[in-house]
């Protein structure tokens, strides 16, 4: 146990200097510009999302509208909650070589943590989180996704972007 020495005096200023700290915390925040989104009525005009945000997972495609996974599988042992779960099959090519093949890349959403190490662990940069981050829906089945099969498209425009600039210091109320 501690022993108290302090005098009664040498209590109330640490009391008085432990306000003051706070008074001054208070004092500084209030006066610091704040940034107020009008969200859901402004989102297509002033909304501003961070590049870096991790929305969902997305597949990227080459040039030929292909998806880039080879299914190595690098992304599912990755994933601390298995939310990533691929289906492939091996086939045998013109030179008589197997290759793996994706059948399907399933993603759910509802599980995902977005820490981004399936991201990390890919090396055929073939998935990529986008900042897109309305994903909400009633049935939560909805959420599991087969990012192979589907082309994705941002809900808001500008979004992956980062969508309107941010002004610190004004209010976005702005409605076009």
């Amino acid at each position: 146990m501690e022993e108290n020495n302090k005098s009664y005096f040498g209590g109330i200023r640490d009391g008085l200097r432990s306000l003051v700290t706070g008074l001054g915390v208070t004092l500084r925040e209030y006066f610091t510009p704040k940034v107020t989104e009008q969200y859901p009525e402004n989102r297509k005009t002033t909304l501003h999302v961070a590049k870096r945000h991790r929305g969902r997972l997305m597949m990227k495609r080459d040039e030929a509208d292909v998806v880039k996974c080879v299914a190595c599988l690098m992304c599912e042992k990755a994933c601390p909650n298995g939310t990533i779960k691929i289906v492939s099959e091996m086939v045998t090519n013109d030179e008589g070589k197997k290759k793996r093949q994706l059948v399907d890349y399933q993603y759910d959403l509802g599980d995902c943590m977005f820490c981004q190490l399936c991201v990390n662990a890919c090396n055929f940069d073939a998935i990529d989180f986008t900042n897109d981050f309305e994903n909400s829906v009633f049935d939560r089945d909805r959420l599991v996704l087969h990012l192979d099969k589907e082309h994705y498209k941002s809900s808001l425009p500008n979004i992956l972007d980062g969508g309107a600039p941010e002004e610190i210091g004004t209010f976005n109320t702005k409605t076009k």
